[in-house]
């Protein structure tokens, strides 16, 4: 696949099932996330991946951080929390690690390179074959989730990147009107 083809056919992909991608193939996923944008090479990045049991051990932090924000939620709540990361066989949660107070880099610029590394992650897993969906929602700011995952106070979960083989269907991608994104100084 040639890269504008990829860029212009990338999607999340909502339904995945086994087979996750394999070592060798998360190498080079992760060989492309480390290309991401790096204002004064600090390597704003970390990535969590978790597999097998270790969705589950997330799931129980989902489902603690239900109960932390409301200790009478209900059981088929906590239930829930505890599926979400059973929806695909792979999961990366990307990093922000922030280094804070770095003359001309500031947070938000090491937080968007964090989110190119999220980017590539996609991108890659698209061109090997794989499907991929970006999630954030909730968990990804919530302060259970935060500590369970150890983050210093100026990292930032930027994405939590489902991965696997496409389950269902592939819609169609969009096309759009670039001129509606457009503004151009002559």
């Amino acid at each position: 696949m040639d890269a504008l083809t990829l860029l212009h056919q990338r999607s999340s992909m909502g339904k995945l099932v086994d087979p996750a991608p394999s070592p060798k193939q998360l190498e080079a996923i992760y060989q492309a996330a480390l290309r991401a944008p790096d204002h004064k090479e600090l390597r704003p990045w970390r990535f969590i991946e978790f597999s097998g049991e270790g969705r589950e051990r997330l799931g129980e932090l989902f489902a603690e951080a239900e109960f932390q924000e409301d200790p009478h939620v209900g059981d088929a709540a906590l239930d829930a929390a505890r599926k979400k990361p059973l929806r695909a066989p792979m999961i990366i949660a990307v990093i922000a690690k922030v280094t804070p107070d770095i003359p001309k880099v500031p947070k938000i610029e090491q937080v968007i390179s964090a989110g190119c590394a999220a980017h590539g992650i996609l991108l890659a897993t698209h061109a090997l074959g794989f499907g991929a969906m970006w999630r954030s929602g909730k968990y990804a700011f919530d302060p259970v989730v935060r500590k369970g995952l150890r983050l210093e106070d100026d990292d930032e979960v930027v994405a939590f990147i489902y991965l696997g083989t496409l389950g269902g269907r592939h819609k169609p991608v969009p096309e759009h009107n670039v001129g509606d994104f457009l503004e151009r100084w002559d």
